[in-house]
């Protein structure tokens, strides 16, 4: 559980930071565009599934210690299809240039991709 607090306390103010920056950032450069998703939904999305699924990667490592990175090559893959779910209304929507709402949305995925895989990573060289 100690692990688990140390994660949040890492990923919550950068979750934070990142989004001051992306919401500054879609302010000034975007300042005319529409998007169907506002910053702070997408960085929630982001972040309830990353701690969900370290949470998961925690529990698999002390249960199945050698399963932890099947569980996390898993949950990745869940990961995605819960992005694609939370997409589809865009997707499907009228909106004339989806460009920018699909980056507005992957680039945060990626930076929380990143620091969950650098901490997978570190959980399965204990």
């Amino acid at each position: 559980m100690q692990q688990f607090y140390k994660f949040s306390i890492i990923i919550i103010p950068i979750s934070i930071i990142l989004f001051f920056i992306q919401n500054l950032t879609i302010g000034v450069f975007f300042e005319n565009t529409s998007f169907f998703y506002s910053t702070w939904i997408i960085y929630v999305f982001h972040l309830i599934l990353t701690l969900i699924s370290y949470g998961f990667l925690l529990f698999v490592n002390k249960t199945f210690a050698d399963k932890t990175g099947f569980a996390f090559m898993g949950f990745s893959l869940l990961k995605m299809l819960a992005a694609i779910v939370f997409l589809i209304p865009l997707l499907q929507s009228d909106v004339v240039s989806k460009i920018p709402d699909v980056s507005a949305f992957f680039i945060p995925y990626f930076l929380f991709l990143f620091t969950e895989t650098f901490f997978a990573v570190r959980l399965l060289n204990k």
